[in-house]
């Protein structure tokens, strides 16, 4: 029989780099820890760009009890991101990538007393992936670590951290029936299979075993309506048996029609998730994963861009059972490495092998945004064409497609490689107009109509302390989030063709290197707060779209208390067709209609605002204020630089911040001063703005920019919008 022993409490952390013999030596010294255990909880999201990237050392003593059997492995869930790891002083297995599961076999190794030490780092280097990302690269021993106990026939538990099993069901809907192909790997001469009741017992050839079995009146895996999952079983005669859970479904994609599921069209409308929290890092419990995967159902998501790496196989179990349709992909991004290709073939080898499964999981990611900060060239190209054969290799069952960036030109050959693909643009947030998110896609579905096309990232910060009664881009308003993904929503209902659309980012997440917004060490894309205690107004609009089952309303606003302004808009969202308004119980309005809601209400003191529909409501006070709230506003410079600039005087003969990067950097001297500049500035955004700043297409669409837009953009002040402002018009056109 197979014992299992989770290896929990007992280990002794040290935060600092030493030779084996060492850390068993200085163990009891060492921080007392249980996994799973980041080091970067507290400095990976303080921002600075500074937590901690080395090599620390995990020791426990193993009990006799705990090595006790015929054949004994440690398995690792995530070492993150190489890990090496010794019993009793011996090396045993090396690891690099740190999201994958691996195995070491301890059976050479055990004696009376055994001491397990682990080194584990997250130090930069150019072989493991990622090193350029925009979020934090924790360290640590962040998932569970395990003894598994074997007898000596037992199943594959080394190579590539397999599960030892490998369901492939392939469903005829017109016959409604599914053929299973059941695959096994084990050092016994025969296996006894068993899938719906039926057991077949089948030879072993060279370590390998297969059953095919027939279902019939097959019950599907149907999305978040009935995500239906079979069992199958195999077992040897020693006693060690594994099972795997499956679901019989059928995906495809339309370049005109999206993506399909068991043969009617479902368009895969959600949001992408990273796996940390505020506090905690990427060491989560089962608990924190079940919580997260209770927002996704609220939300009322069907599918999961589960970015940007492989996640925890309790994560994917929870999207199985819930119905969510996933991205898996591996950690690929930003910035091509030479010496890293070898690296990626073996992340995604472990991927789809650790993954395959799953019936929740439809593509496979081969990179993203991989072009932000390296050129397409031949060796880059070859590395994706490897990925992709890979992919298809090793599963015939699942198309494969990638992210990406929205400076990447749409001729470009990288775009030919995968089956299908998805672009993250963010018009509207760091650059242009929110329109051009529309144009980009007319333009691209009108030259590419044989191509399956999806929308992969879009988003903008938001952080829930600022308010404005007319919202800019770049100002980190809750509002200015919600009119982003109004937008956003109508220009995705529009274009039926996308395969998927994942909103950036259900979450907030921490990006070490980040410095705006009012948060240090944050992306505030998300539509939750990094601790999950708050949905931000965006939150509902989703869930109005999106979220049939349960009735609701919501008030947007509510903490914009304080308005200066003689009447204001009151904006609902709801997934009812019909909004009633009170204003201090006195109805103010009614409304029919679909997801947003909005009215106008006089303002003259405090006000009891009340919103109904369908026996839900929700309430919130707004209070009129005779002067702004400053403790609203992020960026002072961007409420009073346009009435600062209808006051100067500004010569037009010489350059000024209303002219555009392009105008300005075409000058030596004017160049020169924007040039030193926007260098400093690109710190505050962290590595991946310094990595990606002199990517072509983006300096063409920079270009284009007013510098006055770009400065607001990046949350520049007044004195130093006008100081530049004054040495520019200083300098002669």
């Amino acid at each position: 029989m197979r014992k299992i022993c989770v290896l929990k409490d007992g280990w002794k952390f040290l935060r600092a780099d030493m030779s084996p013999e060492q850390a068993v030596q200085y163990a009891g010294q060492g921080e007392n820890v249980s996994l799973p255990h980041t080091w970067n909880a507290v400095d990976g999201q303080d921002g600075g760009n500074d937590y901690h990237r080395g090599r620390c050392w995990y020791v426990r003593e193993l009990t006799a009890e705990e090595t006790a059997g015929e054949c004994v492995y440690l398995e690792i869930g995530g070492a993150a991101m190489t890990a090496d790891v010794y019993l009793n002083g011996q090396h045993l297995v090396r690891h690099e990538g740190g999201y994958a599961a691996f195995r070491a076999d301890l059976a050479e190794s055990r004696a009376d007393r055994n001491v397990l030490a682990i080194a584990v780092s997250n130090e930069d280097n150019d072989t493991v992936y990622p090193q350029k990302a925009d979020f934090t690269f924790y360290g640590g021993l962040y998932r569970e670590v395990r003894l598994i106990a074997v007898p000596k026939e037992h199943f594959e538990l080394l190579k590539d951290g397999t599960p030892g099993i490998k369901v492939t069901p392939i469903v005829d809907l017109g016959a409604h029936r599914a053929e299973v192909t059941v695959e096994t790997w084990q050092n016994a001469s025969s296996v006894t299979v068993t899938v719906n009741g039926e057991s077949k017992t089948v030879p072993s050839q060279d370590g390998h075993a297969q059953a095919i079995f027939h279902i019939e009146n097959v019950h599907l895996w149907d999305g978040i309506r009935d995500p239906y999952l079979y069992t199958a079983s195999a077992a040897l005669e020693s006693g060690d048996e594994i099972t795997a859970r499956f679901g019989c479904r059928e995906f495809h994609c339309d370049p005109q029609k999206g993506f399909f599921l068991n043969g009617r069209s479902y368009p895969l409308r959600g949001v992408s998730r990273h796996q940390d929290l505020a506090g905690k890092g990427n060491a989560l419990s089962r608990e924190d994963h079940a919580a997260d995967m209770a927002i996704i159902r609220e939300i009322g998501a069907n599918t999961l861009r589960l970015a940007h790496y492989q996640h925890a196989q309790e994560f994917y179990d929870l999207c199985d059972e819930n119905g969510i349709v996933v991205w898996a992909e591996i950690p690929y991004i930003t910035m091509h490495m030479k010496n890293a290709r070898e690296n990626t073939l073996t992340q995604m080898r472990e991927l789809i092998t650790q993954c395959y499964n799953h019936p929740s999981i439809a593509v496979w990611g081969l990179s993203n945004e991989i072009t932000a900060a390296s050129t397409v060239n031949d060796d880059l190209l070859e590395n994706h064409r490897l990925l992709n054969e890979l992919c298809h290799r090793m599963d015939k069952t699942r198309l494969t497609t990638m992210a990406d960036v929205f400076m990447l030109e749409t001729d470009s050959p990288i775009l030919e490689i995968p089956d299908i693909n998805s672009y993250n643009l963010y018009f509207g947030w760091y650059l242009g107009d929110l329109e051009q998110n529309d144009e980009f896609f007319d333009e691209y579905h009108a030259k590419y109509p044989e191509r399956v096309i999806g929308f992969s990232e879009y988003g903008a910060d938001a952080n829930p302390a600022f308010h404005a009664s007319r919202p800019e881009k770049g100002d980190y308003t809750e509002e200015y989030q919600a009119v982003y993904h109004e937008h956003m929503l109508r220009m995705i209902e529009a274009r039926p063709y996308l395969w998927a659309t994942h909103v950036w980012n259900l979450f907030d997440f921490a990006a070490d290197g980040r410095d705006e917004g009012g948060k240090h060490g944050e992306n505030q894309k998300g539509l939750v707060t990094f601790d999950r205690s708050l949905r931000k107004d965006a939150f509902y609009l989703y869930k109005a779209a999106w979220n049939r089952t349960e009735p609701f309303v919501h008030l947007c606003g509510k903490r914009y208390l304080n308005r200066c302004e003689n009447e204001t808009e009151i904006k609902v969202y709801s997934n009812q067709p019909k909004v009633t308004l009170f204003v201090d119980g006195v109805k103010a309005g009614e409304q029919t209609g679909k997801t947003v809601f909005t009215f106008r209400v006089p303002l003259m003191g405090e006000h009891m605002i009340r919103a109904e529909a369908e026996g839900v409501s929700d309430v919130m006070c707004v209070r009129r204020v005779e002067s702004p709230d400053e403790s609203y506003i992020f960026n002072k410079a961007s409420a009073s630089v346009t009435n600062w600039f209808d006051s100067e005087e500004i010569d037009p003969a010489c350059f000024s911040i209303q002219d555009t990067l392009d105008e300005l950097r075409a000058h030596p001297v004017a160049g020169e001063v924007i040039n030193q500049m926007m260098a400093k500035g690109a710190a505050s955004r962290g590595d991946v703005a310094e990595s990606v700043k002199d990517n072509p297409a983006l300096q063409r669409m920079m270009g284009r920019m007013t510098m006055i837009s770009l400065l607001k953009q990046s949350g520049a002040d007044e004195q130093s919008m006008k100081q530049l402002n004054r040495i520019l018009q200083g300098i002669r056109k």
